[in-house]
């Protein structure tokens, strides 16, 4: 369970039990609903990270809805869009071994995450990790109900594969840019979980 869990799910979990008490039994039952989905959003479950040359993992749960083409500073490469719902477990985890390089946030809209313009246009971090292959690239972006992206990492901390690195609350997305060597192993349409999932393959000798 991410610690944030408490400090959003206690009040309504709380006042629940007060209304309870004094025999307001629906607004009792909407709070308390509220509470408890509050603790399940904010699950933290333990993962299986796979191991080998040149795995990467997904970063994030959820269903993948774009895998285009796209350059990164004039390199070309591939970006994969994954979409979380509320229901999503919404920690995200380094879909490889490195070192922070950077974490960028850009400030921007609230589009809802589903939608192809969320990645440029929405609130965002961006996050570089160094690693032996090159320079791995991925963002946490805000959606129509998440407002917050939060990143527990700082440049010059290493990570290993499939370690939490932050949060975003409540529905959002999450994309990945790999370079256009890389090997993408995921489908459209595919549902996938953070951490434990390989995505791609990009090998040291590639």
């Amino acid at each position: 369970m991410v610690k944030d869990a408490y400090r959003f799910a206690i009040p309504p979990l709380a006042i629940g039990v007060i209304c309870i008490f004094v025999g307001w039994k629906w607004p009792a039952g909407i709070l308390i609903f509220l509470g408890l989905f509050v603790f399940c959003f904010f699950r933290d479950p333990q993962r299986t990270i796979p191991t080998g040359p040149g795995v990467v993992v997904s970063p994030a749960d959820g269903r993948v809805v774009a895998i285009v083409e796209e350059p990164l500073d004039s390199a070309p490469g591939h970006r994969i869009s994954i979409f979380l719902s509320i229901w999503n477990v919404h920690v995200q985890r380094a879909p490889v071994a490195g070192r922070i390089e950077r974490v960028v946030y850009r400030p921007g809209k609230f589009l809802g995450a589903f939608r192809a313009a969320a990645s440029t246009q929405n609130e965002q971090n961006v996050i570089y990790i160094h690693s032996p292959q090159g320079t791995m690239v991925f963002k946490q972006i805000a959606g129509a109900i998440a407002r917050r992206v939060l990143c527990w990492k700082h440049p010059g901390e290493d990570v290993s594969i499939g370690e939490r690195v932050g949060l975003i609350r409540f529905g959002s997305r999450v994309d990945v840019w790999l370079p256009a060597e890389a090997e993408i192993l995921v489908k459209c349409g595919q549902n996938i979980a953070g951490g434990s999932s390989v995505i791609a393959k990009w090998n040291l000798t590639a």
